[in-house]
């Protein structure tokens, strides 16, 4: 077996700026990987490159990836990648009964976890060796889903057999996607509002692993999956015991 060397290689992190996707940047960098971090703000784009210590081989570039436009442009330069990471996700207001569910708010998740996914990989793939990789993330609530969650774990849900899909379509570049049970990042301000330190603390309790994750939980996760050349349309669940209890 030849291992998939990661110093040297070439990632694109769409989500990049914060929580999971910041976390894995992190990470690739002290790997010796050149890093490219996208994402919609360029405020908080130039606040992760200065939190990474601008690192000579991180660069940003912003995007929306819910617009087909923009992502043909963030491949347009022709340079090659060796994997591509999204952990994008946009679920403000998306956590609704359905009585106060906002047809809009429901789409942004869309666009954000399944277009957007499938847009990078109708533009981006042409620009991956035979073996990079794409690799998304999912979510637990496709398989626990709750009250208010019925959108994320739909989309979730449909985000994992299209990796499934693209890991057949895309062949030899392999597809894979890591399900997060719950990770303390800042989206959960978005979900729980002021409640958010309570709620972590009342999952951790139930977890079998006796706590919430972490973003560089996740980004380990990520990292085997970009690393492991015999693993493709996967979700690998990372999420502390959550779809036991």
């Amino acid at each position: 077996m030849t291992a998939i060397r990661i110093e040297g290689a070439k990632v694109l992190i769409v989500g990049g700026s914060s929580g999971m996707g910041l976390a894995l940047a992190m990470r690739l960098l002290a790997e010796g990987a050149s890093v490219t971090i996208a994402g919609r703000s360029r405020e908080r784009l130039a606040a992760a490159h200065r939190r990474l210590g601008n690192h000579p081989k991180l660069a940003t570039r912003a995007v929306d990836i819910a617009r087909e436009a923009e992502v043909a442009a963030l491949f347009q330069d022709g340079e090659p990648l060796d994997h591509i990471v999204s952990t994008a996700a946009d679920i403000e207001g998306a956590y609704q009964l359905l009585p106060s569910m906002e047809l809009a708010a429901a789409q942004r998740v869309v666009e954000s976890k399944f277009y957007g996914p499938l847009l990078l990989a109708k533009y981006g793939a042409g620009h991956l060796p035979p073996a990079g990789s794409i690799t998304y993330t999912s979510g637990v609530a496709a398989y626990r889903p709750g009250a208010r969650g019925s959108v994320v774990a739909a989309v979730n849900a449909a985000l994992e057999g299209l990796v499934r899909a693209l890991a057949v379509e895309l062949a030899p570049i392999r597809i894979n996607a890591v399900s997060p049970g719950w990770v303390d990042t800042p989206i959960w301000s978005f979900v729980a509002g002021d409640a958010k330190q309570a709620t972590l603390d009342a999952m951790a309790e139930r977890l079998p692993a006796g706590r919430v994750g972490q973003p560089e939980d996740i980004a380990d996760a990520i990292r085997f999956l970009i690393g492991n050349g015999f693993t493709t349309g996967t979700i690998l669940h990372v999420e502390g015991g959550h779809r036991l209890v």
